[in-house]
C-alpha cells in the first residue's frame, strides 16, 4: 500500500509539546494522516514538499465551544447584553423556523470559516437539535467540511421545539459516528438533565453543560459516583461558588471559557473563571461561543483572554488583595487554544501538539505580513499579532484544507449565495426586522 507523504520544509517549528523541541528552522513530515517526524533536515522519497521558509508551523487551533448552527445570524446582535433577550431572538424568533437545510448551511459556513482561521478541531455546542434530521444535517456539514469536530446534541432552546427524540437518538448517532478513526464524533449537550447524562454515560459519550453560577447550581444528586468526571465539559463557569469549583476540580472535569462572549453578556467578574480553574490545577480551554457578535476566529479570543486576565488580576491587586495570581503569559494562552481544547474534547492523544504519532492537524502561518514582521517571540506573534489573513496552510488528518491563503475545493461565492438565501428565509418566516444599519 502506497504511503502518502507531505513534508513541511524549513519553517519555524512550534510544537507545544515539551518533549519535542521547538526549532528555529526545521521540518515536519506527514505520512498519510499522522505526524511521522519533527526535526532538522528531514527527507522523504516521493513527499509533497511545502516550502515553510518564512512561516511558523504549529498544531492546529482547537475551538472548544462554538454554537455553529448560528452561522446564518452572523453579527445579528453585536451589542446585546441580556441573555434572555438574546434567546428570544435567536431561539424563539429565528431558531424556531430552522429547517435541516438551514442547519446544514449554517454549520458548514461556520466550519469552513474556522478552517480558514487555522482552527482544525471544534466542539460544536448545538442547543438546537430540533429533530434527527436537523442533527444529521449538521453532522453531514461537519463531515463534508473536513474539520475535526465533536458535535454535542442538545435540546432546542425555543418553546415550540420538541425534544422527544432525545436522548433516544443518541444510540443511533453513537453507532454511526463514534468509532475509532472517526474525524467527526457525537456527544451530549445535556445541561443538568440527570436521566440524559446516564444514557450518555452508557454510550461513553462526553457531556457538555453551560454553567453560570448565578443562573444554575450543581444539584446534590450529581455528586453520585461516576457521574462527574473527565467526560464532562463545563462551559462559562462564571461566578461559580468556591465549593462548586472544588467539586468540579476534584472530579477532573474539563473547563471551557469564552472571553469575548462572557464579557459581552456580563457573565464574568474579576474572580475570572479561567483563573479559578487554573488556581485549582485545571487546564481551561478557549471557545468562540457565537457568531451573532463575533467572527469565527480564535485570535480574538486569545487576545481577549490575555487582556482580561491581566485587567482582572490588577483590579484585585489595586484593591489591596493579597496572593493575587500572577499575570497570564502568552504561552498559557496558546496552550488554552491548542492542547487544552484537545483535552476537553477527549482528543489529547490525537491532536493539540506536533507530536510524532498524533494526527496531522497542522497549520502554517505567514510571518511576512506588515503587522507581523520582524519575528522575535514566536508564541507572542501567534497570540498577539497573527490574524486570519496570515493563515497560509491548514491540514486536518493529513488532508490540505487551505493552501496559499485559499480554502481548497470550496466555492465561496456559491456558499455566500446559499447562506444569504437561508438568512432571508429565516427573517421572512419569522417576521423579524433587522435593518442593515441597525
Amino acid at each position: 500500500m502506497t504511503v502518502r507523504r507531505t513534508l513541511f520544509k524549513g519553517g519555524t517549528i512550534l510544537t507545544l509539546d515539551a518533549s519535542v523541541p521547538d526549532l528555529v528552522c526545521g521540518d515536519v513530515l506527514i505520512e498519510d494522516d499522522r505526524i511521522a517526524a519533527v526535526g532538522e533536515n528531514l527527507s522523504a522519497d516521493d513527499a509533497q514538499v511545502i516550502d515553510a521558509r518564512g512561516h511558523i508551523v504549529m498544531p492546529g487551533l482547537v475551538d472548544a465551544h462554538h454554537h455553529m448552527w448560528l452561522g446564518a445570524m452572523r453579527r445579528l446582535m453585536p451589542n446585546v447584553d441580556d441573555l434572555f433577550v438574546y434567546i428570544d431572538v435567536v431561539a424563539e424568533t429565528l431558531g424556531a423556523h430552522y429547517r435541516p437545510l438551514d442547519m446544514y448551511l449554517s454549520t458548514r459556513l461556520t466550519a469552513l470559516a474556522c478552517l480558514d482561521a487555522g482552527i482544525t478541531t471544534v466542539i460544536d455546542a448545538c442547543h438546537s437539535s430540533r429533530s434527527p434530521a436537523h442533527t444529521d444535517a449538521a453532522l453531514d456539514a461537519l463531515q463534508e467540511s473536513g474539520i475535526r469536530a465533536l458535535h454535542m446534541v442538545g435540546a432546542a432552546m425555543d418553546k415550540q421545539a420538541s425534544s422527544d427524540h432525545l436522548p433516544g437518538d443518541l444510540a443511533r448517532l453513537a453507532s454511526r459516528w463514534n468509532h475509532a478513526g472517526s474525524r467527526v464524533q457525537v456527544g451530549l449537550f445535556g445541561q443538568l438533565n440527570l436521566a440524559w447524562w446516564r444514557v450518555a454515560r452508557e454510550l461513553d459519550m462526553r457531556i457538555l453543560t453551560e454553567f453560570i453560577g448565578d443562573l444554575a447550581q450543581l444539584p446534590a444528586e450529581f455528586a453520585e459516583a461516576g457521574l462527574l468526571g473527565p467526560h464532562n465539559i463545563f462551559n462559562h463557569c462564571t461566578r461559580v461558588p468556591a465549593h462548586t469549583w472544588q467539586q468540579l476540580a476534584d472530579a477532573g472535569v474539563n473547563i471551557t471559557v469564552n472571553p469575548r462572549s462572557d464579557a459581552l453578556f456580563g457573565f464574568d467578574d474579576d474572580s475570572f473563571a479561567w483563573q479559578q480553574a487554573v488556581d485549582r490545577g485545571m487546564t481551561p480551554a478557549l471557545g468562540i461561543d457565537l457568531d451573532t457578535a463575533f467572527g469565527s476566529d480564535l485570535f480574538g479570543e486569545m487576545q481577549a483572554l490575555f487582556n482580561q486576565q491581566r485587567s482582572a488580576m490588577r483590579y484585585r491587586r489595586f484593591r489591596g488583595e493579597s496572593d493575587v495570581p500572577a499575570p497570564i503569559s502568552v504561552e498559557a494562552v496558546l496552550q488554552s487554544a491548542t492542547i487544552n481544547g484537545a483535552r476537553a474534547a477527549g482528543l489529547e492523544q490525537q491532536t493539540g501538539t506536533l507530536t510524532p504519532g498524533k494526527q496531522a492537524d497542522v497549520i502554517m502561518l505567514r510571518t511576512d505580513g506588515i503587522g507581523v514582521f520582524p519575528l522575535t517571540s514566536v508564541t507572542a506573534t501567534v497570540v498577539q499579532a497573527v490574524q486570519r489573513a496570515d493563515v497560509d496552510t491548514v491540514m486536518v488528518a493529513g488532508e490540505l484544507r487551505k493552501r496559499h491563503g485559499q480554502l481548497l475545493n470550496v466555492d465561496v461565492a456559491q456558499l455566500n449565495t446559499e447562506i444569504t438565501a437561508s438568512r432571508d428565509y429565516l427573517l421572512n418566516a419569522s417576521g423579524y426586522q433587522h435593518p442593515l444599519f441597525a
